[in-house]
């Protein structure tokens, strides 16, 4: 039997670009929620919950019950809302296994806690590549898609699929591979990976910034991304690869990084709180860059 089409609702978090999903099942109202936003004052180190309010009440009104919320990778650009919503409307938080290589290179830089654990049991669930998940009648298939990041997945559900950071809208092209251990030769696998799916599949950006000024738009298709990314249209793989290099040695670093990996890399949970009961976020200095 046929599954179901996904119910996909989307909200778009205009100060870090970021775009969440909501996907249902609309027979039994189960759900999935992809790369939730915690809002972040960095002047201040204010956290605010805005973004992850309408996320759910959105679940609420719907009638929705959430079986996992879900994290294409360890964000650099926002933090995680996941522990938030799981506090108010349950869920499964899950991440690639390849998490715990982002925790040992940040772990030692941000010279983290002796019990802060490596092995991604912050989370409740790894991801295996290939890996289906249930929402309630439809499933979902964890495809490994690093490059941007090792611990980068991507989803595909029905005729959609959620490509996180790996590409973007086909006018702005494909993600930076400068973080560490990023790579352009392993991100260009990935994305032939997304784009050997049927023509008309539907691709969910994670983000999107409007290049020219136009409107936000978050969805294209792989025969569009295949016919006019301009990072991948009339380049040979080698031609890509050093594009690519080069434009990430021009890339200034995302605002958020530091605080967002620092809270990503823990499922979203600020570090320990010290003995005076406050939890400090560390700027590790003269560290990052050249």
């Amino acid at each position: 039997m046929t599954q179901s089409k996904p119910m996909i609702t989307a909200f778009f978090d205009e100060a870090t670009f970021t775009i969440t999903y909501i996907i249902a099942d609309p027979d039994t109202k189960k759900c999935a929620v992809i790369d939730t936003v915690l809002d972040y004052d960095a002047n201040m180190g204010r956290t605010r919950t805005d973004s992850a309010d309408k996320v759910i009440s959105s679940i609420k009104q719907q009638g929705l019950t959430i079986a996992w919320l879900i994290e294409t990778h360890v964000h650099a650009d926002h933090l995680s809302a996941a522990p938030y919503i799981q506090k108010q409307l349950g869920g499964t938080i899950a991440i690639s296994d390849q998490i715990t290589h982002i925790q040992d290179m940040f772990g030692d830089l941000f010279d983290v806690e002796n019990s802060f654990a490596r092995n991604g049991s912050q989370f409740d669930h790894l991801l295996t590549p290939n890996e289906e998940l249930k929402i309630g009648n439809l499933t979902m298939t964890a495809l490994h898609t690093p490059g941007h990041t090792p611990a980068c997945m991507s989803f595909v559900i029905g005729d959609a699929c959620f490509v996180g950071d790996t590409l973007f809208m086909p006018d702005y092209g494909t993600a930076r591979c400068d973080f560490p251990g990023g790579d352009a030769t392993t991100l260009y696998e990935s994305m032939e990976q997304i784009l050997s799916l049927p023509d008309e599949t539907r691709l969910f950006m994670c983000h999107d910034y409007a290049p020219g000024g136009r409107e936000y738009r978050w969805e294209t298709t792989v025969a569009e991304s295949k016919a006019s990314n301009i990072h991948l249209v009339g380049k040979t793989k080698e031609e890509f690869i050093d594009m690519r290099k080069a434009r990430d040695a021009k890339l200034s670093a995302p605002r958020l990084l530091l605080p967002s990996v620092q809270v990503n890399m823990r499922a979203g949970h600020m570090p320990p709180t010290e003995d005076n009961g406050i939890a400090y976020i560390k700027i590790p200095v003269n560290q990052m860059g050249t």
